[in-house]
């Protein structure tokens, strides 16, 4: 009985470190390999006190037990819960594609038609679409960087730490292509819905990841403009 006693025991103890270590590391890579790209790329960076403190580390293991409990984050309507779009009617434009160059990203699907993040990014409902006045707020799933496949919807924006302002984002919308040029990198919580606020004195097109990538903690906000040429 002792010697089953101390199986038991170990492998009580592996899986607490198993669960320890899929909840934390995400953020340990976040200190390692990705703070030091967004102090370069964001203007208001996060601040060492807000992912260290006490309080950012009960946020963390919060959202962990929001995963573990069964939040479906492939469905984009779970990403903002606070927010719900007021237009009902699906756009004229059931789809479109996007690329982008830095990230090796081409001719992605983004649907306007459903929610669906494991089958294509997603133009949220309300939102413009490119190159219409306003603003195209594309979702598209991240996650840890090593597993980082262009061609899969769930791993797809899994490198978007990376991108820089100045860098372009190419929509294709029936047929004709537009440029658009990221000027803006921020990082936001998952109850700023300000992200959907429509601006129609040009057209934008914002992306929306998860962030620090490998959790669904905060939410990587990328804004670009259409270029004029």
């Amino acid at each position: 009985m002792k010697k089953i006693g101390r199986i038991l025991g170990i492998f009580v103890l592996i899986s607490v470190l198993i669960i320890t270590s899929y909840i934390f590391f995400p953020l340990i890579s976040w200190q390692f390999y990705f703070s030091s790209a967004f102090a370069q790329n964001l203007e208001t960076p996060i601040p060492k006190p807000e992912v260290l403190n006490s309080n950012s580390w009960g946020s963390l293991i919060s959202e962990a037990g929001s995963t573990i409990s069964g939040i479906d984050y492939t469905k984009a309507q779970n990403w903002f819960p606070e927010y719900s779009s007021s237009k009902e009617e699906k756009s004229k434009v059931p789809y479109f594609t996007i690329s982008i160059p830095k990230l090796k990203i081409k001719n992605a699907i983004v649907s306007t038609q459903d929610m669906d993040l494991a089958n294509h990014l997603i133009n949220y409902p309300g939102t413009a679409v490119p190159s219409d006045k306003g603003t195209s707020v594309i979702f598209g799933h991240s996650t840890l960087p090593q597993l980082f496949n262009p061609s899969d919807y769930k791993t797809i924006f899994a490198k978007a730490y990376l991108l820089e302002t100045g860098d372009v984002i190419n929509a294709n919308v029936n047929g004709v292509s537009y440029l658009y040029r990221i000027y803006d990198i921020s990082v936001v919580n998952p109850d700023d819905t300000s992200i959907f606020t429509q601006d129609f004195n040009d057209s934008y097109i914002t992306l929306v990841t998860c962030t620090p990538p490998g959790t669904t903690w905060k939410r990587l906000i990328i804004k670009s403009r259409l270029e004029q040429i």
